[in-house]
Parts: C-alpha cells; structure tokens; sequence
C-alpha cells in the first residue's frame, strides 16, 4: 500500500482522505451491504456508516494518513448518519463548517492545528528568553495570542510578534491585544513569508509535517545569535542545546537551539 501511496495517489493529504472515504463507502454498500443480506440480515444506516468509517479508517492507515485524518476517517460517514437521523437542519452545518474553517483555515494545506501552550511550557520558555539583553521575539502560527500575552508579563520589556494565518484565532489575539494592555502585537499571514532573521528568538509549537521545511528555512535566514524554540516537535537531525521536560498533562518538551547547532549540524551533514 505504501508503493500505493508513492505511484498512484495524491501528494496532498486531504485529497488522499477524500478518496479514501469515496472507497471505504463504495466497497462497503457494494460488498459488504450485499454479502450481510445474502446471509439475511440487515443493516441500519448507522450500522452501514460505521461499517464505512472503520473500513475508512483502516485504509487511511494503511496509506500512511495522519492520525487527525484517521480519526476523521472514522467519523464522518456515522456522523452524517447520525445528523441525519436527527433531521438537524443544514443551516447548522454550514454554521459548524464556516466555523471550522476559521478555526483551522489552512490546516489542510499545511498540516498543523491549533496547539495551545501550557502554563508549564509558557514559564519554562520565559526562563529561556535572553536575561542581559533587549530581544525581539516571533511565534510562528501564534494562535490566540496566549504566548505573547503571557510572556510580555513574564518577561516585560521584550520585543513580541505573532504570526498567525486563520481568520478566528488572529481575530481573536488582535481583540486580546487591544484589552490586555499591549507590549505584543499580531501579523496576519503566513510566517513561511516571514523573514526570520529579524528576530533574536523564534519560536514555534507546529506539528512534525512542516519541522523539516523549517529547518531548511532557519539555516537560510536565522541571524548569529538566535534561538529557536519548539514545543514537542523537535528539528530532525539536529541535536538541542537544552531541552525541558515538563510536568503536564501531556509530558511535553520545549526544546532550545542555538544558531551555532543549527548551522552547525548543515555543516556537519555536508562534510
């Protein structure tokens, strides 16, 4: 299935789940509807759906589908059997999806949700900020605001921006900004256009599809002297400076990069 996946199906994502949901309900009422009423049974519309949402959810893994995807997988075709069971009106579907989609905007393109940092990792990253210096800091697909409206009162006198991209979140961090008291402030747009090497501290909490691209990105714009910060995900093939390992819910780690293991570990590959 993997040589599946490389040959014939899409490079995007969201294209291959949609395929994979069009196959999961065509196998399932052209085989498996058939082959359950040839032994006299029956089968409810829910009982169907969920037949197609694992079928869907196990082809989505055996292609190699994100875990997100997966779970999408597995629930769209009960949840349309269920909302339409209930006769929901469809006004409240286009409600729910323009939602979504200015929650998530361009998840599908880049791959990465809606993260929130936790108030472990938000004071373990304010102790990682530079204590002798003036710094101005970025973070990358910035949500809400939370990071930069915490730290500009952990660490005040910092120099902090966000970049953000989806419509609610980015509203939200601006209306935030406005009535918290300022010393942050929020860029609409996406931060691969953001020039990095305006900043003495990146920071980012992504996902691991786009940690390889940025990367890449770094090397070519992160100024001497920069850290780079990232919740969870760490940079492939680099080894941190420093790491925390905090007491949450759910173990995360901040890991801390300097320029010099940055481009040093380019170097190191090339040679």
């Amino acid at each position: 299935m993997t040589r599946l996946k490389r040959t014939f199906l899409p490079r995007s994502e969201p294209a291959v789940a949609l395929l994979v949901q069009l196959a999961a309900v065509l196998l399932t009422l052209s085989l498996a509807v058939p082959l359950v009423e040839h032994l006299g049974l029956s089968l409810s519309p829910l009982a169907v759906a969920l037949a197609a949402g694992a079928l869907a959810a196990a082809i989505g893994r055996a292609v190699g589908l994100s875990l997100w995807w997966l779970a999408i997988n597995l629930l769209f075709w009960p949840t349309v059997a269920m909302a339409y069971s209930l006769s929901i009106q469809p006004v409240w579907f286009l409600a729910a999806f323009g939602l979504l989609l200015a929650v998530y905007w361009s998840v599908f393109r880049t791959r990465v949700p809606l993260y929130l940092t936790g108030s472990q990792a938000l004071h373990a990253l304010a102790r990682m900020l530079p204590k002798d210096r003036a710094f101005r800091f970025v973070d990358l697909g910035a949500g809400t605001g939370r990071v930069l409206h915490h730290l500009a009162k952990l660490r005040p006198g910092g120099d902090y921006r966000g970049i953000e991209s989806a419509p609610l979140p980015f509203l939200l961090a601006r209306l935030s900004a406005a009535l918290g008291g300022g010393g942050w402030c929020m860029q609409w747009g996406s931060f691969w256009r953001a020039d990095l090497g305006k900043y003495d501290v990146v920071y980012a909490y992504l996902s691991p599809a786009p940690m390889a691209a940025l990367l890449r990105k770094l090397r070519a714009e992160m100024k001497p002297g920069a850290l780079f910060v990232s919740n969870t995900f760490p940079l492939p093939g680099v080894t941190p400076a420093e790491t925390a390992e905090l007491p949450d819910i759910h173990r995360s780690t901040l890991y801390l990069y300097r320029y010099d293991d940055i481009i040093g570990a380019e170097k190191d590959g090339a040679g």
